[in-house]
């Protein structure tokens, strides 16, 4: 009996270790696609800034020229991936559920402040006249960061889901449920490290210099 338990305990392993492979290749291969899609496009801002009409939101006169709310946006964005990061490492200790449940909540309070922050960023841009069809930088600014945020609203479904199920191991032990919730977490923690990094380069790009874009041109040899 015992020997028969180990085997469907071992086999069940097995099954759990090949989805999550499957699962994070799956992943990389997203990552990579949202990379090269957003390569793409960073690569027609920096040949659209060469083109005389563009006008840097970053001029001291400009609404970037103030960068305090997207600081303040981005250390969100890693609160989140660093509470994310200690709910991966929590959860391998049986112990730890409510501490797991806990970093998996903060992981989508800080996710969803984020994405809130970034509303009022667009809001007071507009409200300073500063539409889509005023200025090419504009249209730029608004597609890049919506895109962003649309990605990790995307990741944010899977991110409940998962606390969800760190919930479920507060009261429910079993090692089927664990190994599931540490693959979700696990897959979510790389998932946010690479859209906080995705983020950090847009902001810096996004806030950068008109002279920082002729650079990079001429570095790029457009």
């Amino acid at each position: 009996m015992h020997t028969s338990s180990s085997t469907l305990y071992v086999g069940r392993e097995d099954r759990f270790l090949r989805r999550t492979k499957s699962a994070k290749t799956g992943l990389y291969f997203l990552m990579a696609a949202i990379s090269s899609m957003f390569l793409l496009f960073l690569i027609a801002y920096i040949l659209r800034s060469q083109v005389s009409d563009w006008e840097a939101l970053s001029r001291p006169w400009q609404p970037l020229s103030d960068t305090g709310q997207l600081w303040f946006n981005s250390a969100l964005l890693a609160v989140a991936g660093v509470a994310l990061e200690c709910a991966r490492r929590s959860v391998k200790d049986s112990d730890n559920n409510r501490l797991t449940w806990d970093c998996m909540l903060l992981a989508c309070a800080a996710t969803v402040a984020f994405l809130i922050g970034q509303l009022l960023v667009w809001k007071k841009l507009v409200a300073m006249g500063f539409v889509v069809s005023s200025n090419v930088a504009n249209a730029f600014f608004y597609l890049l960061t919506g895109l962003h945020g649309l990605h990790l609203i995307g990741g944010l479904v899977v991110l409940t889901v998962a606390t969800y199920r760190c919930k479920r191991l507060t009261f429910d032990r079993q090692e089927p449920l664990r190994l599931r919730t540490k693959s979700s977490i696990e897959l979510c923690a790389t998932y946010w490290h690479f859209l906080l990094l995705l983020w950090l380069g847009l902001f810096a790009l996004l806030t950068s210099s008109p002279e920082s874009y002729a650079a990079i041109a001429k570095l790029c040899g457009f």
